[in-house]
């Protein structure tokens, strides 16, 4: 019998064991697409292969019905809808937003603090979340609500996926808890679509709220109930996904000399001495970028994606039964050494030159249901990581610490506590 020492040597193990290999999660047998060419069709083809099963079953009682977890047939419809909030010709206001929110969170720490960045990040992305979707200030009170109600809905998602439904209904302290910050999280999104809803006019803001709120102006419209599931969605999905891939970037960067020093060589030579990075200093991050790329590529937040066969039909040449749930790990391709040599090496410079062929660097997910976010997302992860080099410096408070990804719905850091000394006066 093979033995790994965690669910990530199991992943990397997978494609020395064939192109599609079975994989048992708790009850579920799942089919897991080991090549890039797989992994493309799968991801590509959303008539054949949808979402659905119980991971989604699982997700929807977060989320609803909303652009991540609804079918195939509903999707085109949802995604057009959404895509207005997420236009690049809005990204110079949203990032006006993430750098204010950038300045005052990283502003505050002092020399010679140690700080659990894990924390920073969850709190520096929630409240950028709120100053982007929601057209009216959030309390500090509510937004430690929503940071610490969705870390409950994460960290107990994972596991609600892989145990039967009958078992949810046991009234546990984690399934009350869970419970409880689901019901919490959803009131507080109908009371703000709410309250957006009877406030807004023809003169509609240009927070993604308003602007979902607005498509009744256009004749089709998402209707209440889809208004917030999205809402929902931005919030577990955004502040999570982004937030642990920040904290691995400040981690890499803080334990890769040669790649903080390029970084550091970059950021001084582009924002001329200014503490925070805004969007007209981007064109000039493209180290920047790389970090973002390869952290993304060697901690992939999403790190595993379902589908399921929706009729008798064939993934490359292998006949695939109708309701079979097959997945795509973007962290097992990421570390396929055939893709990407000494894939365990954290190496900026891959990203130098092009971009990987279609399929094998899937950290937004592929296809037509890429996540809608990634330029929003993309954009925050450069500004902060920007920020924070332009003034500041990042140890591990413990030297020999090693971090362990936590697998929950994301590839979440465990508590990363660090040290931070001032690289510029204030």
């Amino acid at each position: 019998m093979l033995r790994f020492r965690n669910h990530l040597d199991l992943l990397t193990s997978m494609p020395a064991h064939g192109e599609l290999v079975e994989l048992r999660v708790g009850p579920a047998r799942i089919l897991m697409a080991c090549t890039a060419e797989l992994a493309h069709e799968l991801l590509s083809n959303g008539e054949r292969f949808d979402k659905g099963g119980q991971f989604f079953d699982r997700a929807k009682e977060v989320v609803g019905n909303s652009l991540t977890t609804c079918s195939h047939n509903e999707h085109r419809r949802q995604r057009r809808l959404v895509q207005p909030a997420f236009h690049r010709a809005r990204m110079p206001g949203y990032a006006t937003q993430m750098s204010m929110e950038i300045a005052t969170t990283f502003g505050a720490w002092r020399h010679g603090d140690t700080v659990d960045i894990t924390a920073e990040t969850n709190t520096l992305v929630a409240k950028i979340l709120a100053r982007t979707v929601f057209p009216h200030s959030v309390s500090p009170s509510a937004l430690g609500r929503i940071i610490d109600d969705i870390d409950t809905l994460v960290a107990v998602a994972a596991r609600r996926m892989v145990v039967p439904p009958a078992l949810h209904r046991i009234p546990t302290p984690g399934n009350r808890r869970y419970e409880a910050a689901n019901r919490r999280l959803r009131d507080l999104m109908v009371r703000t679509a709410n309250t957006a809803d009877r406030s807004a006019n023809s003169d509609h803001g240009d927070d993604l709220l308003s602007i979902l709120l607005s498509t009744r102006d256009i004749g089709e419209c998402l209707t209440h109930t889809e208004i917030v599931d999205q809402l929902l969605l931005f919030q577990v999905a955004g502040i999570d996904t982004t937030a642990t891939a920040l904290a691995w970037a400040l981690y890499l960067v803080a334990t890769h000399p040669e790649v903080e020093q390029r970084l550091h060589a970059e950021v001084d030579d582009t924002l001329a001495g200014s503490h925070v990075a805004t969007h007209k200093h981007l064109p000039g991050l493209q180290y920047t970028r790389q970090i973002v790329n390869e952290t993304l590529r060697r901690y992939p937040p999403v790190w595993f994606l379902t589908r399921t066969a929706m009729t008798d039909t064939q993934l490359g040449t292998y006949v695939i039964p109708a309701g079979t749930t097959l997945a795509v790990s973007p962290y097992l391709l990421h570390h396929r050494p055939d893709l990407y040599p000494s894939p365990f090496r954290f190496d900026p410079d891959r990203w130098g030159s092009g971009k990987p062929p279609a399929g094998v660097y899937i950290p937004f997910g592929y296809g037509a249901r890429r996540c809608i976010g990634e330029h929003f997302a993309l954009t925050e992860l450069i500004l902060a990581l920007a920020s924070v080099a332009a003034r500041w410096r990042l140890r591990l408070a413990r030297a020999d610490h090693r971090p362990r990804p936590r697998l929950a719905a994301s590839l979440r850091p465990p508590q990363l506590p660090m040290t931070v000394s001032r690289r510029t006066p204030d």
